[in-house]
């Protein structure tokens, strides 16, 4: 296509869109837009994290808002509080040349009734945790009567955080709707009963990059170790990205916690980021990592859903995931936005084998280092 014009996007859109940065549509938004701006239609797409789904379903979904009326139009749910506040600052930004839309994120973790005296002015769109959503909806604080489009955006992760009950009850008052677009980096059953229950039956479905869950601009690589090398190995890798930052990963809680504090001992700037946290503790962490002063963030895979920050070029699987879900959205947080990224799993010979499962099931393929350049 070209460019978003092309699409069929509004000129004050491609005005903000051309000054933070973004030109050419990725194939998501190549695909998606034009089908989401005809709209009366509930769609399906699968596409894995970093490639430009906020613009892909955000700015058709303004495009609809009638900027008139000041009732809540669109409503776009998400697994976790960060992810939220990202949706809902990127179309902000979207609308800098436009009609003024209004956008409110609300969110676990914050007094509710904060969030009820924001939503008594003009709100447009809605982008909401199912958890609080429901809660605002039962001391009826929010008025979803006039909403013509519902956004799942990241439907296998709010899946598996444990808000099947929250999204069926919330796509079940929803039933009306004009639109539902659904976005999942996985499909699972749990999803695919989801779409069959809520979403009409010719929902149009589109599967990006040839099938493939994982970023192709991600490069997998492994190292095979003993278990005691381990953190020898992470320090060598560490050391030799020393200019750039990332993720690294544990499978609990006390690795975690234990690694962060080696890293320090070692001069590492370190945080760590997993379920024991507090959400104030969790911000300062998430603030920390963003502004730069630390580097490195270690986290379990739980705590670190919804980690969305610019710029980083590579995660390291410490510990290998449960399963490849989590695979999936561990490597998905590097590579961003037309990146290249590393992820790079250090393994013991008896975790090796799990590598050739992902590679099958996940269509990547790994690469074998045999040692690391300080």
């Amino acid at each position: 296509m070209g460019n978003f014009k092309d699409l069929g996007i509004k000129q004050g859109f491609v005005k903000s869109l051309d000054e933070m940065g973004i030109k050419n549509p990725t194939e998501i938004q190549e695909k998606v837009i034009p089908i989401l701006l005809n709209g009366g239609v509930d769609l399906v797409g699968q596409a894995q994290t970093g490639t430009g789904k906020t613009a892909a379903f955000g700015l058709p979904l303004l495009d609809q808002i009638d900027h008139n009326n000041d009732q809540i139009q669109g409503l776009i749910l998400c697994p976790t509080r960060e992810l939220g506040k990202q949706i809902a600052k990127q179309l902000f930004k979207f609308t800098k040349y436009s009609d003024k839309i209004f956008t409110e994120a609300v969110y676990g973790g914050e007094h509710i009734e904060r969030q009820i005296s924001r939503l008594s002015r003009a709100t447009h769109i809605v982008v909401a945790t199912p958890g609080r959503l429901i809660d605002l909806v039962n001391k009826n604080a929010i008025d979803l009567s006039s909403v013509k489009t519902i956004v799942l955006d990241e439907a296998d992760e709010m899946l598996s955080m444990g808000f099947k009950k929250e999204l069926d009850q919330i796509l079940e008052f929803s039933n009306d709707v004009q639109n539902k677009w659904l976005f999942s980096a996985t499909m699972p059953d749990d999803i695919e009963k989801m779409i069959a229950t809520h979403l009409s039956p010719d929902a149009v479905r589109l599967q990006l990059s040839g099938g493939n869950v994982v970023n192709d601009q991600i490069e997998h690589q492994y190292l095979v170790c003993e278990p005691e090398e381990k953190f020898y190995i992470l320090m060598q890798f560490l050391n030799s990205e020393r200019k750039n930052r990332g993720v690294v990963f544990c499978k609990t809680k006390n690795t975690t916690k234990k690694l962060t504090k080696q890293l320090i001992a070692k001069n590492i700037l370190a945080d760590a980021i997993h379920g024991d946290l507090l959400q104030k503790e969790r911000d300062k962490v998430m603030r920390a990592f963003k502004n730069e002063s630390v580097n490195i963030l270690v986290a379990t895979d739980v705590a670190a859903r919804g980690i969305d920050v610019e710029g980083l070029t590579y995660v390291v699987h410490f510990e290998l995931p449960q399963d490849e879900e989590y695979y999936t959205h561990r490597a998905g947080r590097t590579a961003r936005a037309g990146k290249q990224g590393t992820s790079l799993c250090i393994v013991t010979h008896a975790e090796s084998k799990q590598l050739k499962y992902y590679e099958r099931n996940l269509g990547i393929k790994f690469s074998r280092i045999q040692k690391l350049n300080n």
